[in-house]
């Protein structure tokens, strides 16, 4: 979907009229009208706004354009699965269960992978070396262990 139809669909799922949305994002009705034909896009500040009263991410938004996985544990990221930050609002880098209430879970990437051994599949029946080996340089290409 387009950006255009997720603001029509979240905005009339929420009951608001174009009015009513304008006036929660301090812009014109008319603003709103131009974003839902599709003239224009919110702009950034707009879209954190949108995000937080929407309760979906940006990236849901703008239509999912690109893929988001978690940093610490490579796990793609769903709106539901997207950590959030103490204050409530969306951190799109990391899933809820490696960053929660604003901390991290795993304190090295040594806990991380220790609970990856145990807690992940081995369909390639792989020995507990190999698997780490291959845990660890997957991790080592995501931006919170690099």
């Amino acid at each position: 979907m387009e950006t255009k139809d997720i603001i029509f669909k979240l905005r009339t799922e929420k009951g608001l009229s174009q009015e009513e949305l304008a006036e929660k994002l301090f812009v014109t009705r008319q603003a709103v009208s131009r974003w839902e034909t599709g003239e224009t896009q919110p702009n950034t500040e707009t879209l954190k706004l949108l995000s937080g009263l929407f309760d979906v991410s940006i990236n849901t938004l703008l239509g999912a354009p690109r893929r988001l996985f978690c940093q610490c544990c490579g796990m793609p990221l769903e709106d539901e699965t997207t950590a959030r930050e103490p204050d409530g609002s969306l951190n799109e880098d990391y899933c809820k269960w490696c960053y929660t209430d604003g901390k991290f879970v795993y304190q090295s990437r040594e806990a991380l992978l220790d609970y990856l051994l145990e807690n992940m599949p081995n369909p390639e029946h792989l020995g507990e070396a190999e698997r780490r080996a291959q845990y660890d340089a997957y991790l080592l290409q995501l931006k919170h262990w690099r």
